[in-house]
């Protein structure tokens, strides 16, 4: 999870389970300490991508993960299907964007789940400073060419996105919703109801929140209840009327838990955060782990996210089972 020219993101604001957020650079020495106390060893020990894994005398490649659950189970559905492609892999799970993308660029990591859009304008952030035009768009194709441009010249091979989008959305409690009609943000905007919007606090000036809301929809929105993306509080706002709009992602998990629905972003005010995979182009840009990665592709959706996400965070199961769980429900698996 989604903005001044940045995205909020599933990536600055999303939600707390998300923590896509933007940290301060940290050097080398904090990524090594980041992803050796989540979840394995140390790159060092490990060998990083070109090392053996386990003994076995395969290619070892590392997996980088996001700290939020969706990307979590990503990363373990990648590790599954290189497994069956012949890889011993191994899943580093880091904070913070700006921690795992040099490591990706370095090849101390070889592969990321990530979301077009909010890759492009970091990247795009990134290169050409904080106050650059923004490239991403909600048109996916246009989005990922940008991301290409951006990120092939820093050694990055991004493979094809697939259906499955995480991108910020704005729900209301069902009885709202049929109370005044809504399906859509631009019902919200004709029926005139005036909101407060349970949000970060960077919502009161990011284009594709409050400002956003106003001028594409015609939103009235009178104020911001100030509380995490997505977070539990602010649905429970939203439930006992503190606040009558949330802002949250599409694959949030437990709206359903809250008595919420999403509205319909018709106009596409929001860009294009569909899921794809980014690989070092020198270690893991081979046609093989292409293939295999882009298996998932061909099933994911967002409603499998939303479902994934779920699983680990209402279920209580572990983002490893799932992934195993969902690899074999939908035969992704050769072997």
């Amino acid at each position: 999870m989604p903005r001044t020219t940045l995205p909020l993101l599933p990536g600055t604001a999303r939600r707390a389970r998300r923590a896509r957020a933007l940290l301060a650079a940290a050097g080398v020495a904090a990524l090594t300490a980041g992803l050796a106390g989540c979840g394995g060893d140390s790159l060092e020990k490990s060998g990083g991508a070109g090392g053996s894994g386990a003994g076995s005398g395969e290619k070892s490649l590392v997996i980088g993960s996001a700290s939020f659950t969706e990307s979590k189970v990503l990363a373990e559905i990648y590790a599954g299907l290189l497994k069956n492609a012949g890889y011993s892999t191994t899943v580093h799970t880091v904070d913070a964007r700006e921690l795992y993308e040099p490591a990706l660029e370095r090849g101390e990591i070889d592969v990321v789940p990530e979301y077009a859009a909010t890759l492009t304008e970091f990247l795009n952030k990134k290169q050409n400073g904080k106050d650059a035009p923004q490239v991403a768009s909600s048109g996916p194709e246009a989005t990922v060419k940008a991301l290409r441009k951006l990120a092939e010249p820093r050694g990055l091979k991004v493979l094809e996105p697939g259906r499955a989008v995480d991108q910020n959305a704005f729900a209301v409690t069902g009885e709202f919703a049929n109370e005044h009609h809504l399906k859509t943000l631009s019902d919200l905007g004709k029926s005139k109801q005036q909101v407060k919007l349970a949000a970060g606090d960077e919502c009161r000036e990011r284009p594709f929140c409050r400002p956003g809301l106003e001028k594409t929809y015609g939103i009235e929105v009178s104020g911001i209840v100030p509380l995490e993306v997505g977070s539990p509080q602010a649905k429970q706002a939203v439930k006992d009327g503190k606040a009558q709009l949330l802002l949250t992602t599409t694959t949030d998990a437990t709206l359903q838990q809250f008595g919420l629905v999403l509205l319909e972003d018709d106009k596409k005010l929001q860009n294009s955060d569909n899921v794809l995979p980014v690989v070092n182009a020198k270690k893991a840009g081979s046609e093989k782990i292409t293939e295999a990665l882009e298996r998932l592709n061909r099933v994911l959706t967002t409603a499998d996210l939303t479902e994934l996400n779920k699983k680990v965070d209402a279920e209580r199961l572990k983002p490893a089972d799932v992934a195993a769980q969902y690899l074999k429900e939908k035969k992704l698996l050769t072997k």
